[in-house]
This record gives C-alpha cells, structure tokens and sequence, in this order.
C-alpha cells in the first residue's frame, strides 16, 4: 500500500491545443478510497491512465508512494487495474482468469491457486472457479475482474467505471461490494465514474474534473453542503441543486417577494446582482397565496415515502426550473400555482462572473427531521 501524488500532471493529446487534464495537483492517503468524477471528457479517464501509465505526462510528475512513476512502463508501477468491459479472457477458466497475471510474472502454481482461492472467498467466487466468462452473469464477471487485480497484492486499485455495464439494481449491489472489500483489504483506490450517486456513496473523498481542471476536492458531505463553485453544486448531488438569479437585499438575498437570511456570507452591496442554490429539500411549497416565488407545477413524482415536486417560474426576468423534495402526502396537482421559498441560512451564494462561492460553509444538518417540507392545504 502506499500514498498517490499528482504533482502538476499534465496531458495534452497530440493534435490538440487544450491539455485533457491541466496541472493536476492531488494527494491520495495510504489506504484511501479516492473517487475521481465528472462528465464526460472531463479528465478523469486520463488522470487514471497518467497513474497506470497507459498515458505519458507531458509535465509535472506522478508519484506512488516516494518513488516518481512518471517515467516506468505500467508494469513496474504495481498497480492493478479494473477496466470498464471487464478484459476477461474468453477461453479461460474463472480460477485462470484471475491467477493469469501471476503466472506470467512467474508466481509458483501452488501458491497462484492459494492466492486466487483467497481472493473467490473474498468474493464469493469459490463455485465459480470452473466456469468461463461466457457462463457468467454481468456481476459475476465484474467479480472477476476485481478478483485479478486483489490477487495481484498491489500498492494501488485503479477501477475505471467498473459498474456503467450493469444494470441498476445491480449496480448499486455490487458498489457496496467494491466498498466494503477495499476497506477490508486497506489498499490505495482511485475510482473513475461519472455517475456522482457512485461518487458520494462510495469515496472517502471526492476529487470534481471539468474540462481538465480539478474543481474541488474533499469528504462527500463537504462537497454537498459547501461546494466550492456553480458547477460543482450543480454536478454533486441528485436532483440538482436548484440555480437562480437573485440580488443582495438588506439581511439577505432576493427570492420572489421574500429575502432569505444567508448565513456568513460574504457579499457585495446590496442590490448586486449574485446567484443563488438551494437544495431541493431545503425548498419549501406553499398552496394558495404566500411570500416567495410563485411558481407553475409542471410534474409530480410520488415515490412512497417522498416526491418531488417539478415546476418552473419568472425571476429577475429570466425562466428557472426548482425541483423540491417533499415529505408529506399532500401533493399539489399538475398546473396549480405554488409559492416557493428557501430554509434560512440553507441558501448557497455564487459570483454570477467567476461562479465562485461566496459565503461560508453550511452547517451540516442532523437526522432526517431537517429535511421536512412545508406544504400547506389551499388558504380558505
């Protein structure tokens, strides 16, 4: 096991004048469990492949543990990697599958099949030993690939969307696999995925890539109650947290009729123009006349325990669309006018230029009570 280190790490195709990935500066823990996430060419694949070197680095350094890999071939750099497609080998065994790799570094048979059989307990691989890939569902195969790399020992893990194959229920199963196993084995992760419920379930911290820069990283809750810029909060989190326009106003900032203290906020004069967040379940509805927003319901979503309320509205001028989770089970009816509001000290504030934070972190909230909707009946 052993620390990561990104040190300014850059890369830039051939042919191509922005770098995919632009002076990366990360640190990973021994024994950490870091996710990698963002959309689509947004870097993260490339960061992962710098690591394995499976991609040069065109500046900067990478370095496992204190040794500087920048320069080795991927196969002196002991890390193991699990690929999106799995890469199993059709016309082998599961057992050969995964004791494959240390029989061509030259590992003794006997101790190959010791190691690979350690690895099937781990997984729950052990009746399966005999089957080809072919024979194997999509989560089983998956098992395998993660089986050949634990067998191997490395100092690090890298996994590359290892679950986009599978289906949902699936999934969500096998995340809870992978995160449990890490933590038992203790080695170095790094994780790519774009899926950001992935992200938040799964990493002890979280690095946010867009077009090749690092956005921000920290503990999942950090990155949820504080992000760091618009896209961030837009990106971390499901559904997204809502976006408006607002302006400052005395004691707070501008929704609709309403203004909503912001907690330790740091913002320009009153009257400025800023962006604001919220998350949907720090919206609040209210049915009939009330201070706030009002907004057209456009869909309902009834899920049993909650829902979630979509509609749209005018402010400062501009369309937005809110998105507001709800406890209760009075939901309002497709097309009726609701007026929304936020939570007190729960609103996010953005420099509408730079798309930076602008007042300090939020306090995180205790036990589900804090995330109760207000909806009101029709005023009579």
């Amino acid at each position: 096991m052993a620390t990561v280190t990104f040190d300014h790490a850059t890369r830039i195709y051939p042919g191509s004048s922005e770098p995919a990935v632009n002076e990366l500066t990360l640190e990973i823990a021994d024994g950490e469990f870091l996710v990698l996430v963002g959309p689509s060419g947004c870097g993260k694949s490339t960061s992962l492949r710098m690591l394995a070197g499976l991609e040069e680095v065109d500046s900067g350094r990478v370095l496992i543990g204190d040794r500087d890999v920048t320069k080795l071939e991927p196969k002196d750099r002991d890390v193991a990697m699990v690929f999106q497609n799995y890469a199993l080998y059709p016309h082998m065994t599961v057992e050969n599958n995964m004791g494959f790799a240390l029989k061509i570094e030259g590992v003794p048979k006997e101790e190959r099949r010791q190691r690979v059989l350690e690895a099937a307990r781990l997984l729950d691989l052990e009746q399966l030993l005999g089957r080809k890939p072919k024979a194997l569902s999509g989560g089983q195969r998956q098992r395998v690939a993660m089986g050949r790399a634990i067998v191997r020992k490395p100092q690090v893990f890298l996994m590359d969307e290892p679950l986009s194959n599978l289906d949902a229920k699936l999934r969500v199963q096998t995340r809870t696999q992978i995160s449990s196993l890490t933590r038992r084995l203790g080695t170095t992760t790094v994780y790519v995925t774009h899926d950001q419920v992935e992200a938040l379930t799964m990493g002890d911290r979280i690095a946010v890539l867009k077009d090749g820069f690092l956005q921000q990283v920290g503990v999942p809750r950090e990155l949820y109650t504080a992000p760091a810029n618009l896209f961030v909060a837009g990106f971390i989190g499901s559904p997204a947290m809502n976006i408006f326009p607002s302006q400052v106003a005395e004691g707070g900032v501008q929704l609709g009729s309403s203004v909503v203290a912001v907690e330790r906020a740091e913002l320009p004069a009153v009257g400025a123009e800023v962006s604001i967040g919220v998350r949907p379940e720090d919206i609040h509805l209210q049915l009939g006349e009330g201070e706030g927003l009002s907004a057209t319901v456009d869909l309902v979503e009834e899920l049993g325990a909650d829902g979630y309320i979509y509609a749209h509205a005018d402010q400062l001028g501009r369309r937005v669309e809110i998105v507001s989770r709800v406890l209760d089970s009075a939901y309002p009816d497709v097309g009726e006018t609701v007026f929304v509001s936020a939570q007190p000290g729960r609103v996010h504030v953005f420099d509408p230029e730079t798309e930076q934070r602008l007042n300090g972190p939020v306090a995180m909230r205790r036990g589900a009570g804090a995330s109760e909707r207000v909806l009101q009946s029709q005023a009579s």
